[in-house]
């Protein structure tokens, strides 16, 4: 995506600032909600400072990006303790394609504009899927900033160490440990098309409850993550095993009448989207691997999925989803 460039003066400057902003912050903290709070935050203290200050730095973005980053920095030190506290398995936020919905308006050529939902700012990329975010999870705070700052923002080490108050050379081991990390995860090896295919595939055996097609489609050893926070009924810890996914799959088709399953992008790559009563009300991303699916991540907690019910609503006011369902 680049480095963090100097801040624009204007209205145009501000809302580039706010986009780079919303998209660093999300990656570092995997939320929404709690990365427009930290941006947020880094605005106040930006405004907050005497004026003769602010005309003292060079590059407002940059200041604004360090300062966010370390807010950023601060809420992953803490959020270890507040996610013990968390009622089951916490998933990060997952993210519409707001294309999908066929929603219209925004800013120029159909992008959001300036004051849109934060969700709507984040470019959707290989460094925002859902398999990536829940490695980042894996990495300790100070790894994950090095990383994400470095490795996905290109953000030079001698910034970085700004951020995290350690010297470039311990930025660049940082940003190797977490390197290591993301390369031990496996990597999908289905192309985008082939995974659509699959979860094409998946959704018709769910809607039929057929287990039989639904195992076939599920690798031996997969693995299924229910998000639900306590606000919405899930697994407490994951499923493993397709045979067992299958079966807990259609248990809840058949406690749940009237499910309608649509296929979206979740977090940029194909994905499932529950809506019942015209609400979403579960996201589910997942891994495919040799044309079966390896990991499935299902997000239902309310909380999280306000701008999935958000599209969803605005779809069933009127605007056809383009491919159907």
């Amino acid at each position: 995506m680049g480095s963090v460039g100097t801040a624009g003066t204007g209205a145009e400057g501000t809302a580039e600032e706010r986009r780079q902003l919303i998209n660093v912050a999300y990656r570092l903290l995997g939320s929404v909600t709690e990365a427009e709070d930290a941006v947020q935050d880094a605005y106040g203290r930006w405004y907050g400072l005497p004026r003769s200050r602010r005309a003292e730095i060079r590059s407002p973005g940059a200041w604004l990006t360090t300062v966010t980053s370390r807010i950023c920095l601060d809420l992953l030190g803490s959020a270890r303790a507040r996610r013990e506290r968390y009622v089951g398995a916490w998933l990060p936020e997952p993210l519409p394609d707001r294309a999908e919905w066929g929603r219209a308006g925004g800013g120029p050529g159909g992008g959001p504009a300036d004051g849109a939902d934060p969700a709507d700012l984040i470019v959707l990329d290989e460094s925002v899927a859902m398999a990536f975010l829940v490695v980042l999870e894996a990495m300790t705070p100070a790894e994950r900033v090095a990383f994400v700052l470095h490795d996905v923002f290109r953000y030079p080490f001698a910034e970085v160490a700004g951020v995290l108050g350690r010297t470039p050379a311990a930025c660049k081991q940082l940003a190797a440990s977490a390197r290591r990390r993301v390369g031990e995860a496996p990597a999908p090896v289905s192309s985008a098309a082939g995974r659509a295919e699959v979860l094409r595939q998946v959704r018709k055996a769910w809607e039929a409850k057929d287990i039989a097609a639904l195992v076939g489609l599920l690798d031996p050893a997969a693995v299924l993550t229910a998000d639900g926070g306590g606000l919405a009924g899930a697994v407490p810890r994951p499923v493993e095993g397709g045979a067992r996914i299958a079966r807990y799959m259609v248990a809840v088709a058949d406690q749940a009448p009237g499910l309608e399953l649509l296929e979206r992008s979740v977090n940029g790559v194909p994905g499932l989207v529950a809506r019942r009563a015209g609400v979403v009300v579960t996201v589910a991303a997942f891994d495919v691997s040799g044309g079966r699916v390896t990991r499935i991540w299902a997000v239902r907690n309310p909380e999280k999925l306000r701008p999935w019910v958000r599209e969803g609503r605005l779809w069933s006011a009127g605007s056809r989803a383009p491919g159907g369902s």
